[in-house]
């Protein structure tokens, strides 16, 4: 029952996040091999931007599908797409919007800057004593948008809110370094497994920067079901 939930839960998740990873839903078994896990991947990240005045770590939910590719005994390689992916901050200070009004509005607000990516994890993964795993290496991603979200108080909290775009600020290529590790929930070869990650990244994403470098961090936390699996194994049986 729990499983079945949580399947749901996914499905659900993914039909808002792109129908790209619906359908790998529905045609996960013919994505898996005795070589070759295929499943979903999500979580929850806590964002972070290098050198901003203010800025605190942001929580920002997450979605996508990943292949477990083996090279050898207990190395893999693992990859995918993170279909739904931001980076950001939270607590920025308020700048101007040059707009005298919107300026009074949120002078003694907020800001949250969320910056949406495409992100494609290339990583060595090593797992030990059946259940454990570590895992690093690079991480790329393909900016698609972003926007500050100003944020203030009239009678409840952030019920006053106004977003500007700011994608073009940003390059449309980030690239860093991705580490992390993790424990399987079953001693089955190809089973639901939770874990945390730090990615930290190498590429000033801003365009232009006239300051300091602003690189993007963040912590996930994550948790991973393989899709179509067992139907993939009766089926070679």
């Amino acid at each position: 029952m729990k499983r079945s939930l949580l399947i749901i839960a996914f499905v659900v998740s993914a039909f808002s996040a792109s129908g790209q990873v619906l359908i790998s839903l529905i045609f996960g078994d013919k994505l898996n091999s005795p070589n070759i896990e295929f499943g979903l991947d999500g979580g929850v990240n806590f964002g972070k931007i290098a050198n901003l005045e203010s800025a605190k770590m942001l929580p920002i939910f997450n979605l996508g599908f990943y292949f477990d590719i083996r090279l050898k005994n207990q190395l893999m390689l693992h990859t995918g797409v993170m279909v739904k992916s931001n980076q950001g901050a939270h607590s920025l200070d308020p700048y101007s919007l040059n707009n005298n009004n919107l300026d009074s509005v949120f002078a003694d607000g907020y800001v949250n800057r969320k910056v949406a990516y495409f992100h494609v994890p290339i990583l060595l993964k090593y797992r030990f004593a059946t259940y454990f795993h570590v895992e690093a290496g690079p991480m790329i991603a393909l900016r698609t948008k972003g926007y500050d979200e100003f944020l203030n108080k009239v009678k409840d909290d952030d019920d006053l809110s106004y977003k500007l775009d700011i994608k073009d600020n940003y390059k449309r290529i980030d690239a860093g370094i991705l580490v992390g590790a993790g424990v399987k929930l079953s001693k089955e070869p190809k089973s639901a497994q939770m874990g945390i990650r730090y990615y930290y990244g190498f590429v000033d994403p801003v365009k232009d920067n006239p300051g300091k470098p602003q690189y993007f961090s963040s912590l996930y936390l994550y948790f991973s079901m393989p899709i179509g699996a067992h139907k993939a194994e009766a089926k070679a049986e």
